[in-house]
C-alpha cells in the first residue's frame, strides 16, 4: 500500500503494524516513491554461527601443546639473536661492548654555528 508523506506522518502507528503483518508499506514524495517499511526479522530466529559443542569429537594430540623446539622456534620465525644476546648480557649483568664509529667532529655539526 502507498501513502503520501502526509499520510504516514498522521497514521504512523498503523503503518507499523501493517508492516509487521508482512505487507508491503510505500512512502511517497508526490508520485515518487521515496521510502519503504519493512519489518526487522528476529535476529534470535536465526540459527546462531556460535553453537555449543560444534567441536564435538575433535581430538587434539598431545604434542600441539608441547614446547616448541629450538628449530620449530626459528622455523616459525621466532629467532633474534641480537636481542638473544641483549637478554642474556642483561641477565648476567654484563654490558656488550659496541663498535662505536668515530666521525670528524668538524663535519657532525657541519650546521651548528659556535
Amino acid at each position: 500500500m502507498a501513502y503520501t508523506v502526509h499520510q504516514a506522518k498522521t497514521h504512523f502507528s498503523r503503518l507499523l503494524k501493517e508492516a509487521e503483518a508482512g505487507k508491503e508499506v510505500i512512502v511517497m514524495r508526490g508520485k515518487k516513491p521515496v521510502a519503504k517499511l519493512v519489518p526487522i526479522s528476529d535476529p534470535a530466529a536465526k540459527e546462531s554461527y556460535r553453537r555449543f559443542g560444534g567441536f564435538e569429537g575433535l581430538q587434539f594430540d598431545d604434542a600441539v601443546f608441547a614446547p616448541l623446539t629450538d628449530e620449530e622456534m626459528i622455523e616459525y620465525g621466532f629467532d633474534n639473536p641480537e636481542k638473544d644476546a641483549r637478554f642474556a648480557a642483561a641477565l648476567s649483568g654484563t654490558v656488550p661492548e659496541f663498535t662505536v664509529i668515530e666521525e670528524d667532529p668538524s663535519k657532525v655539526n657541519k650546521n651548528k654555528r659556535s
